[in-house]
C-alpha cells in the first residue's frame, strides 16, 4: 500500500477500487453503521436485498473512502470535507466499482479536490459528489500489511451462556492444581462473574507466586494445600465425592491424572452412567450452538456407548435451553454399508430412539458432516430429513474424529469451544492450554448451567 504525495498529483489523476458485496461483508457493514434492519437475519439462501436505506449509503461511501485511503493519495490523507448524494438499492453479488479523480489543487493547504463515484455491475451510480483531502507531502509504503481477519458470528452462543449464569447461584467447584497463569486466572474470572465459588486444590505456594506474579487477589479463595498435580487431582475428586464442591475444572495439569481419579471405582466419582465429553462450539459460521462428542474420554466407542454418549450430549441442551435437539449421527456417507461400522452404528441408534431407548431428542444418520449441517447440501443430495442442515448436535464415529473436526473448527473457521465431562457425579471442566478466556468462561458457564439443575448433585457414587 504505496501513497501518492501532493507533489506527485496531478489534475485528471485517478484511482478506482472493486468490491462484490457479498452477505458477511454487508452484514459487517450493518453492524458498523448501526443499520440492522431485516435483511441481516434472513434465513440462509434468501435474497437479501436492502432497501434504499443508509446500508446503500454507507456502502457507497465506504468504498470511495477505500479508493481514497488506499489509492489516491492513499496512506498519511485526511479527509477535510464531503458532499455526497446517494440513491439506489445494492444487493448480495452486486459489484461496485469506486472512482475518485483530482479536479483540483491547493498548494497552500496541501488540498486536494476530488470527483467521486460509485456504481454497480449495470453503471448505475449509487453515489457522486465531491470530496476534500489533504495529501500527504511524504512517502509511506507499507510494503508487508496484512490485514486482520474478521469474521460474522451469527449466534453469540457463548454470550448467552454468560447471561444464563446471571439467574444461578454461584457454583461451588474445585480446580485441581491452578498453577500457571491461564488456570488460575480463569477460575479467578469465573468467580468475579459470580458463576462459582472456587476452591483451589494445590501446592499454595506455587499457586500464591502465580497469583502475585499476574497481580491476582486470591485471598477470597479457600486453598487446599496439596503437594503435586496426583494429590491435586485425588483431593479434588474426594471434595466433590464428599458433597463439599459441585463440580471439578482441571487445572495445570494433564487430563489423564483427573481423570484416573474421576474414573478409580472405589475412590472416584463413577455412577451407573456412561462418562462422556461434549463441545459446546461457538461456530461463526453456523446460526446456533453445536455440540461435538465424544472428542476426549471415549476413544473408540461400541454402539451401546454412542446411545449413552448422545443421551448425555441431549440432557446437556436441555440444560442449555433446547427443548428438542435435532442429534446427527456422522459418517463419510449418507447410506449405510456393511463395510462401514459408523452406518450400521447409526441405523441402529436411529431404531434405538424410535423406541424410546434415546429420549428427548430427534435422530438420523448416518449423515456426512456436509448434509448434517448444510441444508444446501442436504437438499443438492436429496436428503429429507427434520435433522439434515440443521443439527444441534454432532456424534462423531470415534475420538480421533471427534478431536479433528473440533479442532479444525476452531482453527480454521475461527470456532471456540466450551468442553465438558458429562456422566460423573458431578460435571468437569476440562480446560486446553490452547483455550482463550471467553472459551474458558464459556466452558464454566456450561458447568454451573449443569451442575444447578443435574441429578448429578444427588446421585450415589458406586
Amino acid at each position: 500500500m504505496k501513497n501518492t504525495t501532493f507533489d506527485e498529483i496531478e489534475v485528471g489523476a485517478s484511482a478506482t477500487f472493486d468490491h462484490t458485496c457479498t452477505k458477511p461483508s454487508i452484514e459487517l457493514l450493518a453492524l458498523v453503521s448501526g443499520d440492522v434492519d431485516p435483511f441481516y437475519i434472513q434465513p440462509e439462501g434468501s435474497e437479501n436485498v436492502t432497501d434504499a436505506n443508509t446500508i446503500d449509503g454507507a456502502a457507497a461511501a465506504a468504498l470511495i473512502s477505500i479508493a481514497i485511503g488506499t489509492r489516491l493519495p492513499g496512506p498519511g490523507m485526511h479527509i477535510k470535507k464531503q458532499s455526497l448524494g446517494f440513491q439506489g438499492a445494492l444487493s448480495t453479488g452486486d459489484t461496485l466499482t469506486a472512482t475518485v479523480v483530482v479536479t483540483e489543487k491547493r498548494e497552500e493547504s496541501s488540498e486536494i479536490v476530488l470527483d467521486c463515484r460509485c456504481t454497480n455491475q449495470d453503471g448505475f451510480e449509487l453515489a457522486k459528489g465531491n470530496v476534500v483531502v489533504t495529501a500527504p507531502r511524504k512517502s509511506i509504503n507499507y510494503g508487508d500489511l496484512v490485514p486482520p481477519q474478521i469474521s460474522v458470528r451469527r449466534s453469540d452462543a457463548f454470550r448467552k451462556l454468560l447471561s444464563a449464569c446471571e439467574n444461578i447461584a454461584p457454583v461451588s467447584c474445585a480446580i485441581a492444581h491452578p498453577c500457571d497463569r491461564d488456570s488460575l486466572l480463569g477460575a479467578v474470572e469465573a468467580a468475579k462473574r459470580g458463576i462459582i465459588q472456587p476452591v483451589l486444590v494445590g501446592p499454595e505456594h506455587r499457586i500464591r507466586e502465580v497469583a502475585r506474579a499476574e497481580g491476582m487477589d486470591i485471598d477470597p479463595y479457600r486453598i487446599v494445600d496439596v503437594p503435586h498435580s496426583h494429590a491435586a487431582a485425588q483431593v479434588a475428586v474426594e471434595l466433590a465425592r464428599a458433597g463439599e464442591v459441585d463440580s471439578l475444572m482441571k487445572g495445570s495439569l494433564h487430563t489423564d491424572e483427573l481423570m484416573g481419579a474421576v474414573v478409580k471405582p472405589d475412590t472416584g466419582l463413577r455412577t451407573a452412567r456412561r462418562i462422556s465429553h461434549v463441545f459446546v462450539m461457538d461456530v461463526p459460521a453456523y446460526p446456533r450452538p453445536i455440540f461435538i462428542t465424544d472428542a476426549a474420554i471415549n476413544i473408540s466407542p461400541k454402539m451401546e456407548d454412542k446411545a449413552a454418549i448422545i443421551q448425555n450430549a441431549v440432557d446437556l441442551a436441555h440444560v442449555l435451553g433446547i427443548e428438542q435437539p435435532r442429534v446427527a449421527i456422522l459418517a463419510a456417507v449418507e447410506t449405510i454399508n456393511s463395510k462401514m461400522p459408523s452406518t450400521l452404528d447409526a441405523a441402529a441408534l436411529c431404531k434405538m430412539a424410535d423406541r424410546g431407548q434415546i429420549t428427548g431428542a430427534i435422530l438420523d444418520g448416518p449423515l456426512a458432516f456436509d448434509n448434517a449441517v448444510s441444508p444446501a447440501a442436504a437438499q443438492t443430495k436429496g436428503i429429507v430429513s427434520p435433522v439434515a442442515g440443521r443439527a444441534d448436535i454432532l456424534l462423531v464415529p470415534d475420538l480421533e474424529a471427534g478431536n479433528m473436526l473440533a479442532k479444525q473448527l476452531s482453527y480454521l473457521a475461527g470456532a471456540e469451544g466450551a468442553g465438558i465431562v458429562l456422566g460423573a457425579r458431578v460435571p468437569i471442566v476440562l480446560t486446553s492450554r490452547a483455550d482463550s478466556v471467553r472459551a474458558r468462561l464459556a466452558s464454566t458457564a456450561v458447568m454451573a448451567l449443569a451442575a444447578s439443575v443435574s441429578g448429578g448433585r444427588t446421585e450415589k457414587a458406586r
